[in-house]
């Protein structure tokens, strides 16, 4: 069969989608098909569109494939793992959607801790994994997210102030460049690309391959503390964060008290504080080091204790469910009256009860970094603020909401994650390099992806 290219492309030359199916170890998707209206499907719902086709790729040679096609084609390359992208950028209409959902190779070396990874895999999948040999790689908060581009804008989680952020823990990567080749970045191989790939995003090539340095991690002390969302416990938590031994990290989420069995009935919707955290470390020195937020008020739940590292995760399960929200955000230096006034404010006449600020205390070892060392440059940041708006019917109430609350509180912002991003401009993405960290991106992406195949992303666009 002969499907037609879609409006945007030159329609004289047909593209032949049964004989480059015949190529692929893994499958293609079409419009029809049994599983392509599954498959087009990301975890942002706001985001509703229809590829021309989906290559779910088997291996590094489908992702070559894919890659050539779309380059020679003409067609707008969308790459997906885990699907997770804020903007979007996981799928586009009339586009080649390359799915690496079923490359979820795993290799774990538990004596020199180091794990072979392939992109299809999630961070609760490696995780989990891991957890059976004491390890942890740096993850991020949410188990579903795939490791492909948590860990390439980053990677901030549970573990970012004992043992920094993902790409600080990233070893080598294999991946697949625009002209087709299958390079190795690393410290030895391509030192430039390994640069620009921890932090950089997908700009430079689709990984085929992580290799990861695990870290000593088994049973935590963690969990969740829900306290009243008063003035005085919002704006102690990140200062306590700060302070508090670099084996806690916390993410704090300002919230309406969820229904759930373990919030009293006459709490539930109340404006609270879901305090989840870890401490890797001894467990009575986890107990001491969460006081001073038990201290701040009497707990609405208290939901913490010894855990194994994975349990972390069932307390952002249920916010990681497929829906349709927005999100806006950026790294302060600190949470000052201004912006905790205006966290109440607003918080109190949000338009969805799905709406919450998320603040994610950093510091420690992502800060010890030079921030040259890496794409990500952000590491004196002191708080990631983010306002994560889950909807539901029309988007327009939610949107106007989140970008008043947010203009609030931009002019307190020094500089924001590449992961956090929705589709703000070109201008908003410079705010996540400083300049000379993007200008040596654009050199590079001008080196690796010249006419910039690798777009639907938070895009560096190639230096002239």
């Amino acid at each position: 069969m002969v499907l037609a290219r879609s409006s945007h492309v030159d329609t004289s030359d047909p593209i032949d989608f049964e004989a480059f199916a015949a190529t692929l170890s893994g499958r293609l998707l079409r419009p029809g098909d049994a599983e392509y209206d599954v498959a087009r499907l990301t975890q942002n719902r706001a985001y509703n569109r229809y590829p021309a086709a989906i290559v779910r790729a088997a291996d590094a040679s489908d992702v070559a494939r894919a890659i050539s096609l779309a380059r020679e084609a003409g067609l707008d390359l969308a790459v997906r793992s885990g699907g997770h992208s804020v903007a979007g950028h996981s799928t586009a209409d009339d586009a080649l959607m390359l799915d690496l959902s079923g490359m979820k190779g795993l290799h774990v070396d538990p004596v020199r801790r180091l794990v072979w990874a392939q992109p299809g895999l999630t961070a609760g999948e490696v995780t989990n994994a891991l957890a059976e040999h004491g390890l942890a790689v740096p993850f991020g908060d949410t188990s579903s997210v795939g490791i492909a581009g948590l860990t390439l804008g980053g990677g901030i989680g549970y573990l970012v102030r004992k043992y920094g952020l993902a790409i600080d823990n990233l070893v080598s990567a294999e991946l697949v460049t625009a002209d087709g080749r299958l390079l190795i970045a690393s410290e030895r191989q391509n030192p430039e690309l390994f640069w620009a790939i921890r932090g950089g995003g997908g700009n430079f090539g689709v990984i085929t391959r992580f290799v990861y340095r695990a870290q000593p991690v088994s049973t935590v002390f963690g969990g969740a503390i829900f306290l009243p969302g008063t003035r005085d416990v919002i704006a102690s938590i990140m200062p306590l964060a700060e302070a508090a031994p670099e084996e806690l990290s916390v993410i704090a989420f300002v919230m309406h008290a969820p229904p759930a069995p373990f919030i009293p009935a006459d709490r539930v919707g109340e404006l609270s504080v879901m305090l989840t955290f870890v401490y890797a470390g001894d467990q009575a020195d986890g107990e001491v080091a969460i006081a001073p937020f038990r201290a701040l008020a009497e707990p609405i739940a208290d939901l913490a204790g010894p855990m194994p590292y994975p349990g972390i995760y069932a307390f952002t399960e249920e916010g990681a469910k497929p829906e349709a929200f927005i999100v806006r955000s950026a790294f302060l230096d600190r949470l000052d009256e201004r912006v905790v006034d205006t966290i109440i404010k607003y918080m109190s006449r949000a338009t969805t009860p799905g709406a919450m600020i998320q603040l994610r205390g950093l510091g420690g070892a992502m800060a010890r970094v030079p921030s040259a060392a890496t794409a990500f440059a952000h590491r004196a940041a002191r708080v990631l603020f983010a306002i994560i708006t889950v909807y539901e019917g029309p988007a327009e109430p939610h949107v106007a909401w989140t970008e008043e609350l947010f203009d609030v509180v931009r002019p307190a912002a020094r500089g924001v994650y590449s992961n956090f991003l929705g589709n703000e401009g070109a201008e908003r993405l410079r705010e996540a390099y400083p300049a000379a960290t993007y200008e040596r991106l654009a050199a590079l992406k001008h080196r690796y992806d010249p006419a910039n195949l690798f777009r639907l992303n938070q895009n560096i666009a190639p230096a002239s």
